[in-house]
C-alpha cells in the first residue's frame, strides 16, 4: 500500500485510537528535518526516539538535559505564531537517564511526563552496608540521574522575563534522584536542585513526581493558582519551598519528609494557600514553616517530627486557619541519625506561632518523648507557643502526652489571645497580660 499511496499509511495511522496517534506522532518527530518538513497535529515528543538537531551523539542517554533542551528550541520554532501556541508533551518512558545539562523551560503549556515516580531510600541503603542481597538499590520507574556537570545546580530551570508570565507547565510522574551526599551520606547537602520555578507563574503543576537526595527538590517563587499534589519528596534538603510571594495555591496529598537542614513545606508571603491532607514525615527541621503568609488553610495534615518546631512561623502571618491536623512528636529512634537536631529546645513548642487573628482548633498533639531526651533538663515541653501577635485564638485542642506538658504557653508581647478549651488551668502559661482563657474541663 505504501508504494501505490505513500500517505495512506499515515492517514490510517491517524485513524487509529488515542495511543496509535501518540506512536505516530513521536515517530514523526523522532527526525528534526522530517518535524520541519511535516509540521503534523501531534506535538508529543519522547526523549528515546528524538535525534538531537546539531549533534547525533547526544541522546537521552548521554545527556537527557541536553536533548530536552533541543526538543524545547524545535517546539519554540514549531509554534512561531503569538496566537497559536499549544504547547507540548515531552514523554520519558521508564529507564534510568543521565542529567548533565540544565534545562530550561522558556514556554508555557508544556508538560513534561513521564511513567512511574520511581522512589525509593536511598538513606536507608547508604545506611545499610552489604546490599548485595537487595532486589534493587536505586530508584526507578522514569528516572533522571541528577549529575550536573554543566556547573549549574538546577535539573530545570523555569523562567522567563517579560509578558505574559509563564502558565500552564507541568512536570508529571518521574523521579529526580541527586544520587549521592557525597562524601557524608547523612549530610543532606550536594548543592542540587530538582526544579527552580525563578519567575512569576500562573496554574503550573507538579504532580505524581518523585524527588529524593537532592539538596533542594521543589523551589518555586511568585506562583498564582500552583497545585504540588501527589508528591512523593523525601531524604531531601528541602522539600517544596514557595518563595517570594503567592495565592490560591495548594500543597496537598503529598507523601513529604525533609532532612534535618530544612523545611518539608516552606511557605513565604502567600495568601489563600491550601496545606492539606499531606502525610509529613521526618526528619526537617520543621514540617511546615510559614514566613508572613496570610488567610492560608493548613487542615488535615498528619505530622510526624523528631524535633521541636513541628509548625513553625516567623514574621507577621495573619488570619491562617490551623485546624484537625494530628502532630506526633518523639525522639529520633535511627542511630545513624541521632547525632542531628534543629537546635531547638522543647520549650519552643510543638507549634510555634507568630502573627495575628490567627485560628488554631481542633487540633491532636500527641507527645512522647523521654525524660532524659527532653530539652532543656527537667523543662515541661510546650505544645502551642503563641510567640507574638494579637488576637489569636487557640480553642478545642488536645494534648496526649507521657510527660506533664504545658498545653498553651503565651509570650509577654502577645496580646488579646483567647485560649478557650485547649489547656488545663496546670497546663496554660501565660507571661501576657491581655488574654482571655477557658480551661478545659
Amino acid at each position: 500500500m505504501t508504494e501505490k499511496d505513500p500517505g495512506l499509511t499515515r492517514r490510517l495511522l491517524l485513524r487509529a485510537p488515542a495511543v496509535g496517534v501518540a506512536a505516530a506522532g513521536v515517530a514523526v518527530l523522532s527526525n528534526p528535518s522530517a518535524a520541519s518538513a511535516q509540521a503534523g497535529p501531534s506535538m508529543t515528543y519522547d526523549v528515546t526516539t528524538w535525534v538531537h538537531s546539531t549533534n547525533a551523539a547526544i541522546t537521552c542517554f548521554t545527556d537527557i538535559g541536553a536533548l530536552i533542551n533541543d526538543i524545547i528550541a524545535d517546539i519554540k520554532k514549531r509554534q512561531p505564531n503569538q496566537s497559536s501556541k499549544p504547547g507540548a508533551v515531552i514523554y520519558i518512558p521508564p529507564g534510568d537517564y543521565p542529567l548533565k545539562t540544565r534545562v530550561t523551560v522558556d514556554v508555557s503549556y508544556l508538560t513534561i511526563r513521564g511513567d512511574g515516580h520511581g522512589f525509593t531510600s536511598s538513606s536507608i541503603r547508604y545506611n545499610a552496608g552489604d546490599t548485595s542481597a537487595w532486589h534493587e538499590i536505586w530508584p526507578g520507574g522514569s528516572r533522571i540521574r541528577v549529575e550536573n556537570t554543566d556547573g549549574k545546580s538546577e535539573a530545570f530551570l523555569v523562567s522567563r522575563s517579560g509578558d505574559p508570565r509563564l502558565s500552564s507547565v507541568v512536570f508529571d510522574n518521574f523521579c529526580l534522584d541527586g544520587i549521592s551526599f557525597t562524601p557524608n551520606q547523612n549530610s543532606y547537602a550536594n548543592g542540587k536542585v530538582g526544579i527552580r520555578v525563578d519567575t512569576a507563574n500562573d496554574a503550573f503543576r507538579v504532580e505524581r513526581m518523585g524527588f529524593v537526595y537532592l539538596e533542594r527538590a521543589l523551589i518555586i517563587r511568585d506562583a498564582d493558582a500552583l497545585n504540588v499534589h501527589g508528591n512523593f519528596i523525601a531524604e531531601c534538603g528541602n522539600c517544596v519551598e514557595l518563595i517570594g510571594s503567592g495565592q490560591a495555591s495548594k500543597v496537598t496529598d503529598n507523601h513529604v519528609g525533609a532532612g534535618y537542614i530544612g523545611y518539608s513545606i516552606f511557605a513565604e508571603g502567600h495568601q489563600g494557600l491550601l496545606i492539606a491532607g499531606n502525610n509529613i514525615f521526618p526528619r526537617g527541621k520543621s514540617l511546615v514553616h510559614l514566613r508572613n503568609t496570610s488567610r492560608s488553610s493548613i487542615t488535615g495534615n498528619r505530622l510526624h517530627g523528631f524535633y521541636p518546631g513541628m509548625l513553625d512561623s516567623d514574621g507577621v502571618n495573619k488570619e491562617n486557619l490551623i485546624s484537625g491536623n494530628h502532630f506526633r512528636r518523639e525522639p529520633e529512634p535511627w542511630a545513624p541519625m541521632q547525632p542531628y537536631d534543629n537546635g531547638k529546645d522543647d520549650l519552643y513548642g510543638v507549634m510555634h506561632l507568630c502573627g495575628d487573628g490567627n485560628m488554631v482548633t481542633g487540633n491532636l498533639f500527641a507527645y512522647d518523648v523521654a525524660p532524659a531526651k527532653i530539652k532543656p533538663s527537667g523543662a515541661k515541653p510546650t505544645m502551642i507557643l503563641v510567640a507574638t501577635g494579637s488576637n489569636n485564638h487557640v480553642s478545642n485542642n488536645s494534648v496526649a502526652s507521657n510527660v506533664a506538658a504545658n498545653a498553651v504557653v503565651l509570650d509577654a508581647s502577645t496580646r488579646g489571645t483567647k485560649v478557650i478549651d485547649s489547656a488545663t488551668a496546670s497546663q496554660f502559661v501565660t507571661y501576657a497580660t491581655d488574654y482571655a482563657f477557658r480551661a478545659t474541663p
